[in-house]
């Protein structure tokens, strides 16, 4: 692993920080501007379709005869990005493990607050097993909000009674919108992407004036017993790694199967850089061993 790696990845993006602090349309602009410079792999395909009346990308992988259904979540704090502009890193989750990937382009505050997003991903989860694909066969992933949305869809699809996916891989969760995480000041200088003063105005789109320590908005506050094995996976370099720990020990606390795997010294949703960074094209190898490991589990038990 290189040092001078993760040394040029902090420097490009503190030279060219996104301004979190801007308005939500400008940021949405300036996204959609920087992921069109942006060209999918070669070999990567992607397809609009929809599942239970929300719209999805079909992410598939040159090579790659997909034997399980990965249904990914987006990042963005919620306000921003899309099913598309995921499907980058969402296809290196697929092609880790042989898997078709959906990406949920679920709806976004301020002007679809919670529960739209909450709402949008349960549907999605069960348009795919009402059209057949068996829950052993699926996995759930996401970065950031998509991370923490991942999990708030395992709580959502337990409490409606429906059969529970393989495992859910979860990407630097934004799993507490009451932002009292430790490491909102301690990591405040090693972070180069966020300050912790970007993400009020953000919350207060998303919650509408709902509680944001209400268990689907911050699963770190929800009962997550009787769910499915998770992947957690986190930099030390960012103001949500306290998220990520957190968000383990309630899994762990509820008894379910939890994966901590904590990265030194790189940002938020490093897994993005893997082009750039031998940590984290390793760390979604790692996460990709252990997805395939828990669906082929799943399905010897269901068999």
């Amino acid at each position: 692993m290189s040092a001078e790696q993760r040394e040029n990845l902090d420097a490009i993006l503190r030279q060219n920080a996104f301004p979190f602090d801007s308005d939500v349309s400008e940021q949405r602009r300036l996204l959609k501007e920087l992921a069109s410079t942006q060209p999918l792999p070669a070999g990567v395909t992607v397809t609009a379709a929809a599942l239970g009346g929300v719209p999805t990308a079909e992410i598939t992988v040159d090579g790659v005869e997909p034997r399980h259904v990965v249904l990914y979540f987006h990042g963005g704090v919620y306000v921003i990005g899309d099913a598309f502009q995921a499907a980058d890193l969402a296809a290196q989750v697929g092609q880790r493990t042989r898997a078709k990937v959906i990406s949920v382009d679920y709806r976004l505050a301020p002007e679809h607050p919670y529960p739209a997003a909450v709402d949008d991903a349960l549907a999605a989860y069960q348009a795919l097993l009402r059209g057949g694909t068996a829950p052993s066969d699926i996995a759930f992933a996401g970065e950031s909000a998509g991370g923490a949305l991942a999990v708030a869809t395992l709580v959502n699809a337990r409490d409606h009674g429906l059969p529970l996916p393989a495992a859910a891989f979860a990407m630097s969760p934004y799993a507490d919108l009451t932002l009292s995480g430790a490491t909102m000041e301690t990591k405040r200088a090693a972070d180069p992407l966020f300050s912790p003063e970007a993400f009020p105005p953000r919350v207060a789109d998303y919650t509408a004036g709902q509680d944001a320590a209400l268990g689907l908005i911050s699963p770190i506050f929800a009962d997550l017993s009787g769910l499915p094995p998770l992947i957690i996976q986190a930099g030390t370099h960012e103001v949500l790694l306290d998220d990520a720990i957190r968000l383990a020990r309630q899994a762990a606390t509820a008894d379910v199967d939890v994966t901590l795997d904590i990265t030194p010294g790189v940002p938020h949703v490093f897994q993005a850089y893997h082009a750039i960074l031998d940590e984290a094209a390793a760390a979604l190898d790692r996460a990709g061993q252990l997805l395939s490991a828990l669906l082929a589990s799943a399905e010897r038990v269901t068999a």
